[in-house]
């Protein structure tokens, strides 16, 4: 896994927590932590198909909204502060089969105090596009 080493540490902290989330549930294994790309695989197992045995679009949706959070927390200085879903969207462009896995790469459009925007594309293992979305997050206090 790639850390972009400013951020080391605070990806540390994250990582190092045993508290599990969906991103265990559905075998998600992060590639690159960084500021300006997060990159994370994701299996097409019985976990992230639907019943017609192609992936499904939520565990898409997961896999993006995951790596958007995640992204823009990075991109906080104020550990006050969390990053939270507002708003994703998703154009589903490509059915993958049960087996083999997907990569979701996001990247900001915009870093700002109160929101990010962050796109996510997934790919299959030869670089096609399966989806596309844009997650809009909120900066809000932490509880």
């Amino acid at each position: 896994m790639q850390i972009e080493e400013e951020i080391r540490k605070k990806a540390e902290q994250l990582f190092s927590s045993n508290q599990k989330h969906m991103g265990d549930a559905l075998g998600i294994e992060f590639d690159r932590i960084s500021r300006a790309e997060m990159r994370a695989t994701m299996p097409v197992s019985e976990q992230t198909v639907q019943p017609f045995g192609i992936l499904h679009g939520g565990a898409s949706v997961a896999l993006a909204e995951t790596l958007a959070s995640i992204g823009a927390w990075l991109n906080l200085s104020d550990d006050n502060k969390t990053a939270v879903g507002l708003e994703i969207n998703a154009n589903h462009i490509r059915p993958v089969r049960l087996g083999g896995k997907v990569t979701g790469i996001a990247k900001p459009i915009h870093r700002g105090s109160q929101t990010q925007v962050w796109e996510t594309r997934i790919e299959t293992e030869d670089g096609k596009l399966v989806s596309i979305s844009r997650c809009t997050l909120a900066i809000v206090n932490r509880r």
